[in-house]
C-alpha cells in the first residue's frame, strides 16, 4: 500500500475531536433514536454522493464478493450501534454512555487476536481487568441512582461491541477499497437497514422542527465526515486498536461540553470508574513495543 501522505495519528485526532460532539448533538435533537440515526446516515450519503458518483463508481465493479459482504455487515453493525448508543443517552448521563460505549478496546482485542492473529500479552490482559473495574463502578454507581440508569449503561456496552465489530470488519476492506467506496456502501447499508427499522417501529420520519433538522445535518458533517470517515482512511494504516484507544479521549469532551450545555454534574462513582477505565486502557498502550508494531502496521 502507498504511504500516506498525512500520519494516520493526525487523522485519529482529528476524528476523536469531531466524534466529542455526537453526543451532545443526539440529546439536542427531539426525534427517536431511530429517526435521528436515519437522518444522520441518509444526510452523510447525500453528502458524498457528489465525489462518488465523479470519481469512484466505477471502482464497485472490482470490489470482491468478500470485501461486498464484510461491508454490509459493517453498515448494518454501523445502524445498530448508533440505535442503541443513541436509545442509551434517554436513561443514562453522558458521561456514562459514552465512557462504556468507548471500551471499544476490550472487544477490539479480541477480535484482533480471532480475526488476524494479533497476539495478546499479559499487560493486554491486565489493562482489560482493569478498565472491565472501571465499568462495573460506574454501572454500579448508575444502578443505585436507578435501573432506567443501568438499563442505559447496558444499552452503552452492547452499542459498543457492534461499533467495534463495524470497525474490524472495516480494517479489512479498507485494505483494498478506497475510503469514499467503502464509507457509501457502509453508510447507504446503514440507511436503508435504519428506514425499515424507522418503518418497523413506527417511528416518524418528520415534520420536524428547523433546529432538529440543524443537529441532524450536523451529525452527518462533524461526527460522521469528520470523525467515522476519518477513522476509516486511518484504518487502513493502523490496527483497530490504535482506533479504539484513541477514542477513549471522547468521554472527556463529551461529559465537558454536557457540563455546561446540559448542567449534567459527575458523580463519584462516574469520575472513578472513568479514571480507571481510561487508566486501564491506557495501560495497553504504555507498552512501547506495542505502540510501535500498531502504528507501523502497514505504514
Amino acid at each position: 500500500m502507498d504511504k500516506p501522505k498525512v500520519h494516520p495519528l493526525i487523522a485519529i485526532l482529528i476524528g476523536v475531536f469531531s466524534v466529542s460532539t455526537s453526543a451532545i448533538l443526539v440529546k439536542l435533537a427531539d426525534a427517536d433514536s431511530g429517526v435521528i440515526a436515519f437522518y444522520r446516515m441518509l444526510f452523510s450519503v447525500l453528502i458524498m454522493a457528489p465525489a462518488f458518483l465523479t470519481h469512484y463508481k466505477n471502482e464497485v465493479l472490482n470490489i470482491q464478493k468478500r470485501d461486498w459482504l464484510f461491508s454490509i455487515i459493517a453498515g448494518v453493525f454501523l445502524a445498530f450501534h448508533f440505535i442503541l448508543w443513541f436509545e442509551s443517552l434517554h436513561y443514562t448521563s453522558i458521561a456514562s454512555s459514552t465512557v462504556l460505549v468507548t471500551l471499544q478496546p476490550l472487544f477490539a482485542i479480541g477480535g484482533t487476536y480471532f480475526f488476524f492473529k494479533e497476539p495478546i500479552v499479559f499487560k493486554t490482559i491486565i489493562s482489560g481487568l482493569i478498565a472491565i473495574a472501571g465499568s462495573v463502578l460506574i454501572s454500579w454507581g448508575d444502578f443505585k441512582v436507578g435501573g432506567l440508569a443501568f438499563y442505559g449503561d447496558m444499552l452503552a456496552l452492547i452499542a459498543c461491541a457492534l461499533v467495534t465489530g463495524y470497525m474490524l470488519f472495516g480494517q479489512d476492506v479498507r485494505k483494498r477499497v478506497s475510503l469514499t467506496t467503502y464509507t457509501i456502501i457502509v453508510y447507504s447499508t446503514s440507511t436503508f437497514t435504519l428506514f425499515f427499522y424507522v418503518l418497523f417501529k413506527g417511528e416518524s420520519f418528520g415534520p420536524y422542527p428547523t433546529m432538529d433538522w440543524i443537529w441532524f445535518i450536523l451529525l452527518a458533517i462533524v461526527p460522521n465526515l469528520l470523525g467515522h470517515n476519518l477513522f476509516n482512511w486511518a484504518i487502513k494504516w493502523v490496527s483497530a486498536n490504535v482506533i479504539s484507544i484513541a477514542i477513549l479521549f471522547e468521554p472527556v469532551g463529551a461529559s465537558i461540553l454536557a457540563y455546561f450545555i446540559f448542567n449534567e454534574y459527575l458523580v463519584a462513582t462516574q469520575v472513578f470508574g472513568g479514571i480507571i477505565v481510561i487508566v486501564g486502557i491506557t495501560l495497553f498502550v504504555i507498552d512501547e513495543s506495542k505502540i510501535k508494531k500498531l502504528f507501523q502496521k502497514n505504514y
